[in-house]
């Protein structure tokens, strides 16, 4: 039985698990879960993930979610090339100290913008205060520095010369706010020539084929109808505002 993964790739989660996937040449079925249209709500996607959530995946009767978790998975099961999740312990050490970092750092801030920026003044039709882009903005940035001067310094990739899952994870979170309008790239040449590399690294096909949806956020909110997300707005303002 093919593997099955479950994804939408407006989420930064399953844009690292596709192109892990995609990047390593493994097999698997790509199973669409509109996070926009609540599929993720639905009765059958609640069979193979309980928490509600993408990216997850079904490997025969086995059922997982995480982004992470989904990624050493798959490193293990296929014995993709050990510069992903470095087997030397110093090298692993720096690869999950970015993934034990980004969960509340990186994570939140990107999306955030995406939220305060486009999806709920453009669609959702709700004004945001100033001080609170403004405060999201500040924390962005603050992780981002912090990006540079703590994970990445003066080497290539995040663990040494080659890109790692660390790498991958960072580039798809940081990809958000430049969704939402907003180059985290601008006078950052260290951050621009590392995000250069990675797509290198990953395939500029592959990169910008996984990031087409959310580079295009911008036009699809124009088009969205926002009542299709009433479903979930209360509980994302509480989120966001």
């Amino acid at each position: 039985m093919v593997l099955e993964i479950y994804l939408d790739l407006i989420s930064q989660p399953c844009r690292s698990v596709y192109i892990f996937a995609k990047k390593n040449n493994i097999p698997f079925e790509y199973k669409k879960v509109s996070l926009m249209a609540g599929e993720h709500y639905g009765e059958e996607f609640g069979k193979i993930n309980v928490m509600r959530k993408v990216p997850a995946i079904r490997d025969g009767d086995f059922c997982m979610g995480e982004s992470i978790a989904i990624m050493q998975y798959l490193a293990e099961k296929y014995g993709t090339p050990d510069h992903w999740y470095p087997a030397e312990l110093q090298k692993r050490a720096r690869v999950n100290e970015y993934l034990a970092w980004q969960h509340s750092a990186m994570r939140p801030h990107g999306s955030k913008i995406l939220w305060l920026k486009l999806m709920i003044p453009k669609v959702m039709g709700v004004e945001i205060p100033k001080e609170k882009m403004d405060a999201a903005i500040e924390d962005l940035d603050s992780s981002l520095k912090l990006i540079e001067e703590k994970f990445l310094q003066d080497r290539p990739f995040f663990a040494g010369e080659e890109i790692s899952l660390a790498d991958l994870v960072a580039i798809v979170e940081i990809m958000q706010p430049v969704g939402a309008g907003l180059d985290v790239f601008e006078g950052r040449p260290k951050l621009s020539a590392w995000k250069d590399r990675v797509r290198a690294a990953i395939g500029a096909g592959l990169f910008d084929e996984a990031h087409q949806e959310i580079l295009a956020a911008q036009e699809m909110a124009k088009n969205m109808d926002g009542s299709k997300m009433q479903h979930f707005k209360a509980k994302i303002l509480k989120i966001f505002l």
